[in-house]
């Protein structure tokens, strides 16, 4: 991950990673993506792109363990978000889904979270404090909800599932308001050169679609040079 990458991707948007995987795979097909619409804190702002630190939680019932074990795995859970090598993305399955009460994030974590250098959060659960979560971390959520409910954390660095994404730690992840993908870790090397194609084919029939006086015969010369770009 370059710093001119990181930027080019913080600039995009998920739809286009999405559409840039496949301009770099020659197919369509490209499926780790979230499926269902979720929450996006911060609909505005620069997309999320990070390597994911994953965790499980829950918030329904109690904890079982004794408190001792809870909240060595909770210190645990933060030792890991600050450590992690950056960008980083918090990814949190919350295993009540799709039944999730508990809102584990809220001011207190997300301030935590970018005190760490978390780039944001990816989560199946519950977002809470809207209006008072700090600028700058972003949450995509699967619900808003007033409640901490029992929220605990009941595992680190395990794979999970967002929205029927299954995430690894240390996958890199893009998100937004339209969901998140995982790219695959030999096609990031390719991605800035295939966003730009992207761009430059999209350009073809965008701009004359655009234009005043746009036909029908119009479109069928944008199109068919638009066809071409794409094989």
């Amino acid at each position: 991950m370059t710093p001119d990458l990181l930027t080019l991707l913080r600039r995009v948007d998920t739809p286009t990673v999405c559409t840039a995987i496949e301009v770099v795979e020659g197919r369509r097909g490209f499926d780790r993506f979230t499926r269902g619409t979720m929450i996006a804190t911060a609909p505005s702002a620069p997309a999320l792109v990070g390597f994911a630190v994953t965790a499980q939680i829950a918030a329904m019932a109690p904890p079982r363990e004794e408190p001792a074990v809870i909240r060595a795995r909770r210190m645990a859970y933060y030792k890991a978000m600050h450590d992690a090598p950056k960008p980083s993305l918090a990814v949190i399955e919350d295993l009540d889904f799709p039944h999730c009460i508990g809102a584990y994030w809220g001011e207190v974590n997300t301030t935590i979270h970018k005190a760490f250098g978390v780039s944001g959060a990816l989560t199946n659960g519950v977002v809470r404090d809207l209006g008072d979560l700090p600028v700058g971390f972003p949450v995509v959520a699967g619900s808003i909800g007033p409640s901490h409910g029992f929220v605990h954390v009941r595992s680190l660095g395990e794979p999970v599932t967002v929205f029927g994404l299954k995430v690894c730690h240390g996958d890199l992840v893009h998100a937004d308001r339209h969901g998140a993908v995982v790219v695959p870790p030999a096609l990031i090397p390719e991605l800035a050169s295939a966003i730009a194609k992207l761009q430059i084919t999209e350009k073809l029939i965008l701009e004359p679609a655009r234009r005043p006086g746009f036909d029908y015969a119009a479109f069928e010369q944008a199109w068919s040079a638009f066809e071409q770009a794409r094989t």
